[in-house]
């Protein structure tokens, strides 16, 4: 129900990644006054022909989070809203994920309070993929979730975010990056010192200190930062995306001659307007909870919200949050760090539910 566009992107995304994943089950949570009819217009779209529309079922809920509504209002006052009640049914095992494209703080907010944290993880952290000159993705959290983090938070971030790499991308041991001001040992504050040490005593590949251009370079598989850094500079990012994507079409539309020279190299540019689509990255994880969430971008489209969906099916199927429990113990150990909370982690107490089949 959330998003910029709600049901007319979320329902007919749905559909197309039912009859794209035979092994795969959704369900719908929202106002079913608003879903039914929804539904039957994307199949009728489809020309009635909608592969695996079966193992689509609606799930009612009477409310809706909205989009600038405060986080703690959707927790305390909005129970019956679609965002929670499809969180519940991760929670009670009906679901091995969810997905949604609302209200991020509201998202993150009904998440922890649903769901939990893991053991040995203090603060849930926002990760996402960006492409890189190495034709894969780097991986950089925390985008958002955490404006002040402690040393022992970046540590986690990195664990998390290993376990993230190695269960989407299939690499047991990702390198991981500290975004600083340097390559430097000495650079960057105290916070992001100590971190380092860290993350070089862990059992981690450490790579070391990173700086932004790395993040494209594809220098580590895993970039790691605090949510405010992270955040300016995926919003950054994708400014500089839009610019250049409007200059190249403002060039290309300045006179008749550079049309002709736009339409002999359209396969060129349909090319590199794939590479760099930012709907094909979309779907960010917030880790370190006991269930599987995936944030959708509030704009985006139905072909970016399949991607997303699919994002979540990688993250059940691969195991992401028995990586990240079987990693913490391990990692955290080897640097010395202690939790947040003010003890040691806790192996036994690492672990959680083998889900069911997505």
């Amino acid at each position: 129900m959330g998003g910029d566009h709600g049901v007319s992107v979320t329902v007919p995304a749905a559909l197309r990644f039912v009859a794209s994943v035979p092994d795969v089950q959704l369900l719908l949570v929202g106002r079913n006054e608003v879903l039914e009819p929804a539904l039957a217009a994307a199949r009728a779209k489809l020309r009635g022909v909608a592969p695996g529309a079966e193992r689509i079922e609606l799930r009612h809920a009477s409310e809706v989070v909205e989009m600038d509504e405060p986080p703690a209002s959707a927790l305390r006052g909005k129970r019956n809203s679609s965002m929670r009640v499809a969180i519940d049914l991760v929670k009670n095992g009906e679901a091995d994920a969810c997905v949604s494209a609302g209200n991020t703080g509201a998202l993150m907010a009904i998440s922890r309070f649903v769901l939990k944290m893991l053991e040995g993880i203090d603060r849930p952290a926002i990760a996402s993929q960006m492409p890189n000159e190495q034709g894969g993705t780097t991986t950089m959290l925390d985008l958002g979730a955490n404006v002040d983090c402690e040393p022992e938070h970046l540590l986690q971030f990195a664990i998390m975010g290993s376990a993230l790499v190695a269960a989407l991308d299939g690499r047991e041991q990702p390198s991981v990056g500290l975004l600083n001001i340097g390559e430097e040992t000495i650079k960057g504050n105290d916070a992001v010192k100590i971190a380092a040490e860290l993350l070089r005593a862990s059992s981690l590949n450490f790579y070391g200190n990173v700086e932004g251009n790395d993040i494209y370079e594809g220098t580590t598989d895993v970039v790691v930062c605090d949510g405010f850094v992270g955040n300016v500079a995926l919003k950054t990012s994708e400014g500089v995306a839009r610019m250049l994507s409007g200059y190249i079409r403002e060039e290309y539309r300045r006179h008749v001659f550079t049309r002709l020279m736009a339409l002999m190299s359209f396969p060129v540019l349909r090319r590199f307007r794939e590479r760099l689509d930012p709907r094909r990255y979309n779907g960010a994880a917030l880790v370190g909870l006991r269930g599987v969430v995936i944030k959708s971008h509030g704009s985006a489209d139905a072909y970016a919200f399949e991607f997303a969906l699919r994002r979540a099916y990688d993250a059940v199927r691969n195991g992401l949050l028995q990586g990240i429990a079987r990693r913490l113990p391990k990692a955290a150990q080897a640097s010395g760090a202690m939790l947040p909370h003010g003890g040691a982690v806790d192996p036994a107490g690492a672990s959680v539910n083998q889900p069911t089949a997505p």
